[in-house]
């Protein structure tokens, strides 16, 4: 106990200074709030300050967070983008990226390394992108609706393969249970579609303000049920976390929209007011920095690293560009696709418990995703912020 209540203290300080920080930095530069998270996380963690020590409680509200993260990616998804030109060519790019890594898994650790390798190498971290997206105003425009369409499929695909060649089962019986989590999941979103939301809705309205607060603990019911059944099933739980948010989006399609803004600002209170800054905060205290700075090779793979994130997943990306878009937008595209770290954290977790990967492999991965968190997503809205400072972002949203 004496180790996790400096803890428990610390982490809440690093969550109101980091906001505090984007805001201060922001009038020069636009700094994702994730990026203070992540470093403030490691300059308190074993490996600098040693102010903050890994501890079993915080390391479950760090699932949760991260479960949260994926939730609230889930109820962003759009599924007109899924259709025609856009989804094709996010899918085709996202196919493309998991080849890709795989075949570079293979040269770097051959067996299921390669695949473990493979699967981080291909993921989007839309739940990262998301906030940064609104925050700048692009959620609807044709780039973000983009950027969202290739961050969905970034995170569904790399979801659907870690159940599928990472669950300890053979991948044709995964593959069986895996469907069997997709026949539940469809009954779900069959009775979302049935169930009397006039009435559901009027009560959600109903409890906004007061302590009932219905919708937020139908969300926790949902979010709850399906992390339970991915558990059950042997899955991975993000993919619980992210089909619970497709279904709460179908739950409150049909709201008034002063009702669902007000729903939806409550939960994105919980998610990143509380749950995914201990996710991210916890993933800089976890990491092991001294495993790079230990071994001069492995700091300087990092390079190496986050140039194939943006080979391998961030120019298949581009596929996805809308049409017409300018050399500078593509090169965003692929900025923001190729920006990942939940799957990365995910993934490289599972292979290190299972005995697949090393630590520094880890180490080195999540440190790549990590960089991308930090880097990418800058440089890829300081690039579209140019074009909203000459007006031709209002010129796409026309």
């Amino acid at each position: 106990m004496d180790d996790l209540e400096p803890t428990l203290l610390v982490i809440p300080i690093l969550a109101v200074l980091a906001p505090l920080m984007a805001r201060g930095l922001g009038r020069w530069v636009r700094v994702p709030v994730v990026v203070f998270e992540l470093v403030l996380g490691i300059l308190v963690g074993p490996a600098v300050l040693g102010w903050a020590v890994p501890s079993a409680f915080v390391d479950t509200l760090s699932e949760f967070g991260l479960a949260m993260l994926f939730f609230v990616a889930g109820t962003e998804i759009e599924f007109g983008s899924f259709r025609g030109r856009l989804g094709r060519r996010a899918g085709i790019g996202w196919l493309i990226s998991l080849a890709a890594g795989v075949a570079a898994g293979f040269l770097l650790a051959p067996g299921e390394a390669a695949i473990v390798i493979g699967i981080a190498l291909c993921s989007t971290a839309l739940g990262t992108l998301l906030p940064m997206l609104r925050d700048a105003g692009e959620m609807r425009s044709p780039f973000g609706q983009a950027v969202a369409a290739v961050g969905a499929v970034g995170e569904f695909g790399p979801l659907v393969a870690i159940s599928i060649f990472l669950g300890g089962r053979e991948p044709g019986l995964s593959t069986v249970i895996l469907g069997l989590f997709a026949v539940v999941a469809a009954l779900a979103i069959w009775l979302a579609f049935r169930v009397p939301r006039g009435a559901m809705h009027a009560f959600v309205s109903s409890t906004l303000h007061t302590s009932g607060q219905f919708a937020i603990r139908v969300v926790f019911l949902i979010l709850a049920a399906l992390v339970a059944l991915s558990i059950v099933l042997d899955l991975d739980l993000l993919l619980g976390a992210f089909t619970a948010g497709i279904i709460w989006r179908l739950l409150m399609r049909d709201a008034s929209e002063p009702d669902r803004e007000a729903v939806e600002s409550k939960i994105e209170g919980v998610a990143f007011g509380f749950l995914v800054p201990v996710f991210f905060i916890y993933t800089g205290v976890t990491f092991d920095l001294q495993a790079l700075l230990d071994d001069p090779i492995l700091f300087a793979l990092l390079p190496v690293a986050l140039l194939a994130l943006f080979v391998i997943r961030g120019l298949p990306s581009m596929l996805a560009a809308p049409e017409g878009s300018s050399g500078r937008d593509r090169l965003s595209m692929a900025l923001m696709g190729a920006t990942g770290l939940p799957i990365i954290v995910a993934v490289t977790a599972i292979g290190v418990e299972e005995g697949i990967l090393t630590t520094w492999q880890h180490a080195v991965l999540v440190a790549a995703g990590m960089l991308s968190v930090l880097l990418f997503p800058l440089i890829g809205m300081a690039l579209r912020g140019e074009r909203v400072r000459s007006g031709t972002l209002q010129d796409d949203m026309a």
